[in-house]
């Protein structure tokens, strides 16, 4: 089969037995799925090296699209997927865009850009998440765990539907985590904790149990100590540190400690006592009393149970914060892969958002796979993951030594980034339909229309252009359609269609068009159905230049000399000339030397941060030829250009 063949189909089955009495969730438009056709993935960019082979990865584009060009690579073999999916919560997230100077003359130096809608109906959402944790599931390795946040908005459904998928006696654990205090709220009880649901392929999955190291205060009261041989060890009342025989009460062993109270003294020749191998253990006095002895630096702490309240959410002031909408805590995922992935492992995240994901499992020593739809997750992500990178690279331990008890000998630093299905035609999907309005010439039609466009005696209707259109998508399309008009035209000419429909889409189900004119056909009406996927037939598209950027060679460095973002100048409400220093605008430059005409390897990734600027202005070295350089702007747009040297 030809890897590269987009008509190719990857096929897979739940295989799971009826089970008399089980709990199924309906919603209308349920359909099942079973094949997910294959999409072809182009690599962009590269960062650092491999680690014995391995490249992470990240992908821009529809998850479901990614995954279905994962499965035929990574079938059976991720170690721990964990995904945080929207909730549902009616809100679109944004995040604050302002320049990084002030030096302009303008009112308009700040506004807020919508990053991703998390606006649903219940039969979307439920179906949209259906699909996602299929495929996933076929990714999951037979000793894998399956992680799924969600909150109270959609928990209920997405536990059903994960019964669904993975059978109910493949449920591991419902986590609950408290992640944050108290509100203020005289109508509810205060939603303050997340849920997490943990599923397994089998009985035999990976876990490595997490300890919280005992406070101090613990260790106080219920632990004497003394030095030996320069290490500090502890005898321990055994009665308070909840040491049982399993017999009843406070008994331990059959003694009772009531006559002599709880706290116990000891003299130091009680406490040299050794067993063969040379380890401390606990003795008993002549009077019959245990005393338990051990070392304090191999005490392990409480055991980590299905609550989770030590774990606070990213607030504004954190030192980990990315300001990104939604953004998990490091902490968070840090128990979660070093509990369920073994080192060297696999994760993956598809909905990886600001890449907290990937970079704890970067400097926990595992191997990552992710993805995200939108274009500021994938900008945030790669950013943070270099800083990991170059960190590790330049021997600056601190990054990972803090944060990482585990000190993995192996860290896979080096990453690639793809775009799936070519998905870099938008490069905001929130204003994709007037990109594709303009591109295409379309005649305006009133605002209560269904469709969106009129071109060359077609209804035009810009399908979803960020993940694939199915059938489900459909719908809108026949509830707006004209009956009564087409009553008329068929008695006026009863030979030609009554209507002519364009869909617009960027990848589709197969039958998208067929299933379009059958519906109409049961009304008793013929229809004709053009399908343009954009992904095939963009070259004949003519979208509007979104940025450019004018590039210069000076006594042996590359300057910029210029940097015009369209977009972003237009919604700040500028003219190019009305911005003091373009580097204002300006979240990142990437510069490579060697470019090779088709994968970016930047020598130089300038992105400071703290609203300090870009250079703008970089050393060429000796041996440079074709230099490619990216420009990011503080939308996560970019432009790209090349200027030889010499």
């Amino acid at each position: 089969m030809n890897k590269d063949n987009p008509e190719a189909f990857e096929t897979f089955e739940f295989d799971l037995p009826p089970i008399r009495g089980f709990p199924e969730l309906r919603w209308a438009g349920k359909r099942p799925f079973k094949s997910t056709q294959y999409f072809p993935a182009q690599k962009k960019e590269a960062y650092g090296d491999p680690t014995d082979g391995w490249w992470n990865r990240i992908y821009w584009g529809d998850n479901l699209q990614v995954m279905s060009h994962l499965l035929r690579e990574f079938r059976g073999k991720v170690d721990l997927v964990y995904l945080d999916p929207p909730f549902s919560s009616n809100a679109d997230y944004k995040k604050k865009i302002k320049l990084l100077s002030k030096n302009i003359e303008s009112d308009s130096q700040a506004f807020e850009e919508k990053q991703y809608k998390d606006i649903w109906s219940n039969d979307e959402y439920n179906q949209f998440i259906f699909e996602r944790l299929a495929v996933c599931r076929e990714l999951l390795s037979e000793n894998g765990l399956f992680y799924v946040h969600c909150d109270f908005h959609k928990s209920h459904h997405v536990r059903c539907i994960m019964d669904e998928i993975f059978g109910p006696e493949r449920f591991v654990n419902e986590i609950v985590w408290k992640r944050t205090s108290a509100r203020s709220d005289s109508s509810t009880f205060n939603h303050i904790h997340d849920v997490i649901f943990i599923y397994s392929k089998s009985d035999n999955y990976y876990f490595n149990q997490i300890y919280i190291p005992h406070e101090q205060s613990y260790i106080d009261k219920y632990y004497s100590y003394r030095e030996t041989d320069g290490r500090r060890f502890a005898t321990i009342n055994a009665t308070q540190a909840g040491l049982r025989n399993g017999s009843s009460g406070n008994d331990w062993r059959g003694f009772s400690p009531s006559a002599k109270g709880n706290h116990w003294k000891f003299a130091t020749e009680e406490l040299d006592r050794l067993d063969a191998e040379g380890r401390i253990y606990w003795p008993q006095k002549e009077d019959g009393w245990p005393r338990l002895k051990s070392y304090l630096d191999e005490l392990k702490g409480a055991a980590i149970q299905s609550i989770w309240t030590d774990i606070k959410a990213v607030n504004s002031q954190a030192a980990e914060r990315v300001d990104y909408p939604t953004q998990k805590p490091a902490a968070l995922l840090q128990r979660i892969i070093e509990s369920s992935c073994p080192p060297g492992g696999i994760v993956f995240d598809c909905f990886m958002g600001s890449g907290t994901t990937q970079a704890v499992a970067m400097k926990s020593g595992r191997k990552f796979l992710g993805a995200d739809i939108n274009l500021g997750a994938i900008e945030t992500t790669v950013g943070r993951l270099n800083a990991i990178r170059t960190a590790q690279s330049e021997r600056q331990s601190n990054l990972f030594a803090a944060d990482n008890p585990q000190n993995p000998t192996t860290l896979y630093t080096g990453f690639e980034v793809y775009n799936v299905n070519n998905y870099d035609l938008f490069r905001n999907p929130v204003e994709a339909k007037e990109l594709i309005r303009e591109a295409m010439e379309m005649q305006p039609l009133p605002p209560s229309s269904a469709f969106d466009g009129q071109r060359d005696g077609y209804l035009v209707k810009i399908m979803p252009v960020n993940r694939i259109a199915t059938r489900q998508d459909l719908n809108e399309v026949i509830n707006g359609l004209d009956f009564k008009a087409f009553e008329r035209r068929k008695v006026e000419a009863p030979n030609k269609p009554v209507e002519r429909i364009h869909l617009v889409c960027m990848g589709h189900e197969p039958d998208l068009g067929s299933h379009l004119t059958l519906e109409a056909k049961k009304s008793g009406f013929d229809i004709e159905v053009m399908v343009t996927d954009l992904i095939r037939d963009k070259a004949h598209l003519h979208f509007k230049k979104s940025s450019d950027a004018r590039l210069a060679i000076e006594n042996g460095e590359l300057v910029i000399k210029g940097f015009y973002p369209m977009n972003l100048l237009q919604k700040l409400s500028l003219e190019s000339d009305a911005v003091e220093d373009w580097r204002q605008l300006v979240e990142s430059v990437k510069v490579d030397f060697h470019y090779d005409g088709a994968v970016l390897t930047p020598a130089i990734v300038d992105a400071p941060g703290n609203d300090d600027l870009v250079a703008g202005r970089y050393a060429i070295p000796a041996d440079a030829a074709t230099i490619r350089v990216k420009i990011t702007d503080l939308l996560s747009e970019s432009w790209e250009g090349v200027i030889e040297n010499g």
